[in-house]
């Protein structure tokens, strides 16, 4: 068994100091999930900080990052594992007349044939790993039959080669911008933890510590229009890491007060539609450029 984290203040302190400032609920399922090796399901809207956070935890403790990224379409060649069927061809064409199917058969089902894609990947690495499922809820309902078997038995079975099985278990997180009801099978198998955007308070701590150099009033001036964008209904509201790209933008500008004018001029580093960006000149009453 693997140990991540001794305890939920070691998860907290390493974390930080991986550059991930955690609260203390996310520390505490960080510790729960790697001490009972449980999968993770984080589950929060967009740019909340659920990729960092499976990110933070492989730099924290010298884990490979191994990522699958889901979206619509996504199937079992491109999950778990694919055959190269050209490699298998040519062997067929180079055994001759002479081999007998059974023979030929068996030969081009064998590892040297064997495509291993991020599933299978993580499970058979040696080395400690940190397998992220990334916006599980972008697949069809039918990938998540694929997960089971790596989320409750940390397993992939190939018909032709037998079970492969973990022999060190990943710390494993599924993320999640909540866009679909995920499967009750899926759920049973994870803890779950639910991220929101962060406090004023504490997206003021992560920018400043992202950002060293950054004038703490302009910080103060930046998380507060923020926070006003994020109340008004916009197509996408500002993540926490465009929060951080305005900072080092600002400071970039070496700009020493956060007017009017200047969040006008720069709105559209954190704004990425053209209806937000008119809806937010006119809810906060600033002139356009």
């Amino acid at each position: 068994m693997t140990t991540w984290f001794s305890s939920p203040d070691d998860a907290t302190t390493r974390l930080r100091g991986a550059g991930y400032l955690t609260d203390d609920a996310t520390a505490l399922t960080a510790y729960l999930a790697g001490t009972l090796e449980k999968p993770l399901l984080v589950e929060g809207p967009a740019g909340v900080g659920k990729t960092e956070l499976a990110k933070a935890v492989a730099r924290a403790t010298g884990a490979e990052l191994v990522r699958l990224q889901c979206y619509e379409g996504l199937d079992e060649a491109r999950a778990l594992y694919e055959w190269n069927y050209k490699k298998q061809l040519l062997r067929i064409q180079a055994s001759g007349d002479g081999a007998t199917w059974d023979e030929t058969h068996d030969d081009i089902f064998t590892e040297e044939f064997l495509l291993t894609r991020p599933l299978l990947g993580a499970i058979r690495r040696e080395e400690p790993t940190v397998l992220l499922v990334d916006e599980v809820d972008k697949t069809d309902i039918e990938v998540e039959g694929l997960l089971l078997e790596v989320l409750s038995d940390f397993q992939v079975t190939i018909p032709e080669l037998g079970t492969v099985t973990a022999t060190r278990r990943p710390f494993v997180v599924l993320t999640s911008n909540a866009s679909r009801e995920l499967s009750e099978a899926v759920k049973r198998r994870c803890l779950f933890l639910h991220l929101d955007y962060p406090s004023a308070e504490r997206e003021r701590e992560i920018v400043t510590s992202q950002v060293p150099g950054l004038d703490e009033r302009v910080a103060a001036q930046l998380v507060d229009v923020v926070v006003r964008l994020r109340e008004l209904e916009l197509k996408k509201a500002p993540s926490i890491a465009e929060s951080v790209d305005w900072a080092r933008t600002l400071l970039a500008l070496e700009t020493g007060d956060l007017d009017e004018a200047t969040v006008a001029r720069t709105l559209g580093v954190v704004l990425k539609h053209a209806s937000d960006h008119q809806r937010a000149l006119r809810e906060l009453k600033l002139a356009s450029r």
